[in-house]
């Protein structure tokens, strides 16, 4: 069975900086992520996304050798991930998976654990929405 461990050793370091160029390449004229992401540090946010992915899925460990834990829920706190911005950011991650051309094996592995961890990321109401209590 293909597993997350697998993924880096089918894809590479290639396969991921495609990818993470692919969705990068889409960021700045969107008008849901472009504000989020600040002009400046598009090169530094694609460094940052390529080198936990490469770590997540079993390539070098640079992301946690350079920046500690991913600590992702906290890492996202100060931006407002909605069901809007969550659907846009899978919209877009989905377009760069189809743009990059990976195995079907990795883009599997990569699209299920992209359209989960960006759910769970989500940390504001949508306006017009009913709030979850207790979570």
């Amino acid at each position: 069975m293909f597993s997350d461990g697998d993924v880096y050793q089918q894809i590479g370091e290639d396969g991921f900086t495609r990818l993470v160029a692919a969705f990068y390449k889409q960021v700045p004229g969107d008008d849901i992520l472009g504000p989020m992401y600040p002009g400046h540090d598009l090169p530094g946010a694609e460094e940052r996304l390529r080198d936990f992915l490469v770590g997540r899925f079993g390539g070098p460990q640079r992301y946690m050798e350079q920046r500690g834990h991913p600590r992702l829920r906290m890492r996202h706190l100060p931006f407002k991930l909605d069901q809007r911005a969550r659907d846009r950011w899978v919209q877009l991650m989905d377009r760069a998976l189809d743009d990059a051309k990976l195995p079907k094996e990795s883009e599997d592995v990569l699209r299920g654990f992209f359209h989960h961890m960006a759910t769970f990321l989500m940390n504001a109401p949508t306006p017009g929405s009913i709030p979850i209590v207790g979570r």
